[in-house]
């Protein structure tokens, strides 16, 4: 039987399903019969509570059990007849003008749209290289050598200098009034580092034990307290401890205290690099996988079915109450979030999904168990005992899932990449991983 489908308004779509009242009401007294064998109700043996009593109490939960799955079994077969792709989840009425002994119901739905893909082989694509240089070698053991510095006691005498590491208290006011944050006792920082603002590390430089400083420290426009953004208040602070830094020598003994396998000078560089490159290969390919995207969505054309935007959207909104509850917000889950701020980013997110599911399809890109075998793999490498970590993630089907999600989006990088321009382009080690 053919199924009619109405086209009401660009990707939404209307059938009009139909079923015999007497197949609903037989399936609601077979439940109902299935309950009486069993249900328990006071003053009465179980299954001896007599049929009208059941009805009664599970007559409306049943049938409308009843309805929901007939019609739900009717939408389906009706739109595999029709050969529609759903999205989303239809909305179902009942219609009041059904001829008797019959039940109509409307269903009104979207479709998944048709992708118009552009000329591929006209998108360039800019495909960024980065390379691990003995600078960035070297950056990294000072990183590791501050990681694991030491403190000692400098004399009465001393003054502060840069590396030192000082215990100050301070307060600070504005036109003569004290703010919240400005104040502080036993503040401990190493100068030189950034962890202040320059001026108050600049006020700290040159003094000694037992002496107080004030001075004046503007705060920047985008400065993160915004009752004092843009404003400049008065300082007083105390040197009460100061401390000299001593970095551990780079050798033999530092790489054996950092765990490295080869014990040496050489093999903690060697470990360094490597750990390096690993971290630049991943940096590499959501680089190169979000150009590619951003060049697929560009020459494609769609509507986006406003269900499984919404879903998105309200998705968003409970991502960031529970971010909000993660930092300890009260009453995170109630925070009155509206989902439109969402629109631009779920726009986004649901325009990319489309595009790329529509290429896997018709291009065939999925993932082969061979390829997400070798993903898991390379994931678990880095890992002391990689045999585990490969188990960790064949034992949850959720985390399989982000693996296969991942090798698909590699698959159409590539096949993107074989289509288009390429424009080859290398930056700095530095510039990728977003260091000055």
């Amino acid at each position: 039987m053919a199924v009619n489908v109405e086209t009401l308004e660009k990707l939404e779509r209307k059938i009009t399903l139909t079923l015999p009242a007497e197949v609903i009401q037989s399936e609601v007294d077979t439940r109902l019969k299935r309950i009486a064998r069993t249900v328990k109700m006071d003053g009465f043996r179980p299954g001896k509570v007599p049929m009208n009593v059941v009805a009664q109490r599970y007559g409306y939960s049943v049938q409308y059990e009843v309805l929901n799955d007939k019609v739900g079994q009717a939408f389906a077969q009706a739109a595999n007849e029709a050969q529609l792709r759903v999205a989303g989840q239809p909305r179902i009425s009942e219609k009041d003008d059904a001829p008797d002994g019959q039940m109509m119901f409307d269903a009104i739905f979207e479709v998944y749209p048709e992708v118009k893909m552009g000329d591929l082989s006209a998108v360039q694509i800019e495909k960024t290289h980065a390379e691990v240089d003995e600078a960035a070698i070297q950056k990294t053991l000072e990183i590791l050598r501050k990681q694991r510095r030491t403190f000692a006691q400098r004399s009465l005498e001393s003054a502060v200098a840069d590396t030192d590491r000082v215990t100050v208290d301070f307060e600070g006011k504005l036109d003569g009034e004290p703010f919240e944050g400005g104040k502080a006792s036993d503040f401990q920082f190493v100068v030189g580092e950034g962890q202040m603002l320059k001026e108050f590390e600049q006020a700290v430089l040159g003094m000694k034990i037992g002496e107080s400083r004030t001075f004046q420290l503007p705060f920047p426009e985008d400065y993160h307290g915004k009752d004092v953004a843009g404003k400049t208040a008065d300082f007083i602070v105390t040197l009460k401890k100061l401390e000299a830094s001593h970095l551990p020598e780079v050798n033999d003994a530092f790489a054996k205290s950092l765990g490295i396998a080869d014990a040496s000078l050489e093999g903690l560089n060697a470990d360094i690099k490597k750990n390096l490159e690993r971290e630049v290969k991943t940096r590499l390919l959501a680089k190169n996988k979000q150009a590619a995207m951003d060049a697929l969505v560009g020459v494609c054309e769609l509507d986006l079915p406003q269900s499984i935007l919404q879903s998105e959207m309200d998705r968003l909104v409970e991502g960031a109450r529970e971010d909000l509850k993660q930092r300890g917000i009260k009453d995170a889950d109630k925070a009155p979030i509206p989902a439109e701020i969402f629109r631009p980013q779920a726009e986004n997110r649901v325009r990319l999904g489309l595009v790329v599911g529509d290429l896997v399809r018709t291009q065939k890109l999925e993932a082969t168990p061979e390829q997400i075998k070798a993903h898991v793999e390379d994931l678990a490498a880095s890992y002391e005992k990689p045999a585990e970590v490969v188990r960790w993630y064949y034992g949850d089907k959720r985390r399989m899932a982000e693996v296969e999600a991942i090798v698909v989006e590699a698959n159409v990088t590539a096949f993107l990449v074989s289509k288009a321009q390429v424009v080859e382009k290398t930056i700095s080690f530095e510039e990728l991983m977003g260091q000055s």
